[in-house]
């Protein structure tokens, strides 16, 4: 047994919703997560991270209770400073948004810094530009650094290994230098107010040439009590070069800016403090080796120079006998000189007067031939002045012959109309209008009272 179904009449007013595309759905809830979600700070650790070959950087920051996809692209991660490792708890400065291909939740990462540091970097930021505004950091207020210093100062905590390293760079290299230690505390509360204090009392004492403000690497909060204004106030009113060793390469503080020469690392600042005492040895070694080479070099040319002015030097008799001989030899490229010229120019002269006589004209048969010629042209244009004169006269007398005024005279005459026009057919003539007629002795008006063709 067959189930039959009654079919429903569709309604006309009815319209389908319209069926979405995944891309399309895809794309509006990433553009309403991005209207919803401005950009947001966003604190976590960080997981899964992955560095790839276009320089893009993926990873996970999560929480105790959640987790979120992130990316951060090239041309924002050259800029972070630092790379993530797994583990690392940050904060990221991060735009909410969809990942249309696989339909991903995520956030688009646009600046990473280290969790906590935020306010710590706004607030060395704040102060940099502060007392770089007061012109602490202007490159005309840097000391030059001793070129020989006898005693070094060294601004740290006793306890600090940075203090190891410097006493070591230094006894390898200066032993013969005299080192003072100012000690003070390189981390906890109040440690800027003593290291502060530290520096203005080297300053006060003046007893070294130079003074070193260093410490080993750490976190920015590690390093921050030379962050602090009191410490760069230090160091600018300090009366003896600064050099600022603190932290690691990578590691700027406040105290860099202010100090006179700014070291990567307290080894480094210990390194620029003093020349090695080799170096210097092995130059004033090199120096003497060089006066001595000079020395022999100046003996040496000046004993050659002597054995040429005792072979130069001559008695007064045979001095004259030189200058006798020298004197003649003189007189003699005189005299030469002397009659050269005249004798060239007098050969010179007499050439000129064989050339002249050569080249003379003979005026009487120049004169002859210019008669001559005179007469022929005379004669040639006597014949053709009459030539062009009889050509005239036959010219003239055809004109006459084409004369209109002789034509005229044998009884012809010019019809014109009113108008001007020379009539040359009956046609052209209409009756009652008057016509000008030219004839020989002068002109006359005529009316016509009728016309007549030759044909009829």
């Amino acid at each position: 047994m067959e189930d039959r179904f009654d079919a429903v009449p569709a309604d006309p007013a009815y319209t389908a919703p319209p069926v979405l595309s995944v891309t399309a759905l895809n794309q509006q809830v990433a553009r309403l997560l991005e209207r919803s979600f401005p950009l947001v700070w966003i604190g976590g650790e960080i997981s899964n991270f992955t560095r790839a070959s276009s320089g893009h950087w993926y990873f996970t920051l999560k929480d105790d209770a959640a987790q979120v996809r992130a990316v951060m692209f090239r041309s924002r991660a050259q800029y972070a400073g630092f790379t993530p490792r797994e583990g690392d708890k940050v904060e990221v400065r991060a735009l909410v948004t969809l990942y249309g291909a696989r339909g991903d939740y995520q956030i688009n990462v646009e600046t990473i810094r280290r969790a906590g540091v935020g306010q710590l970097y706004e607030a060395f930021l704040r102060l940099k530009e502060k007392l770089e505004a007061q012109g602490l950091f202007d490159p005309g207020r840097k000391r030059p650094l001793p070129l020989f210093p006898r005693t070094i100062g060294i601004v740290t905590s006793p306890q600090a290994a940075a203090l190891r390293d410097v006493l070591t760079a230094l006894r390898r290299r200066v032993p013969h230098v005299r080192v003072i230690l100012y000690p003070a505390p390189v981390q906890g509360q109040f440690a800027a107010d003593k290291i502060a204090e530290a520096i203005m009392t080297a300053s006060r004492r003046q007893e070294a040439d130079v003074l070193l403000v260093c410490r080993g690497g750490g976190s920015i909060e590690d390093l921050w009590s030379f962050n602090e204004e009191c410490v760069a106030r230090a160091i600018d009113a300090c009366a003896i070069p600064v050099i600022s060793g603190v932290g690691h390469e990578t590691d700027v503080t406040i105290a860099d800016f202010a100090a006179d020469v700014r070291a990567a690392t307290p080894t480094a600042a210990a390194e620029l403090a003093a020349t090695p005492r080799a170096d210097w040895l092995a130059s004033l070694a090199g120096d003497a080796q060089d006066l001595r080479r000079a020395l022999r070099r100046t003996l040496s040319d000046a004993s050659q120079g002597l054995d040429g002015y005792s072979r130069r030097l001559l008695s007064p008799a045979a001095q004259i006998r030189h200058q006798r001989v020298k004197l003649l030899a003189m007189a003699a490229a005189l005299t030469h000189a002397v009659r050269t010229p005249v004798n060239r120019q007098t050969l010179v002269l007499a050439q000129l007067q064989q050339r002249w006589v050569r080249h003379r004209p003979d005026l009487r048969t120049l004169r002859a031939q210019l008669l001559a010629e005179g007469r022929h042209l005379n004669a040639s244009l006597c014949s053709g002045i009459k030539a062009r004169r009889d050509a005239l006269g036959a010219l003239a007398a055809q004109l006459e012959l084409l004369n209109p005024q002789r034509t005229l005279e044998r009884g012809y005459a010019i019809v014109r109309n009113a108008q001007g026009e020379v009539l040359r057919d009956p046609d052209q003539v209409k009756a009652r209008r008057k016509l000008s007629l030219r004839l020989a002795g002068g002109s006359v008006e005529i009316g016509v009272s009728s016309t007549q063709s030759l044909s009829e």
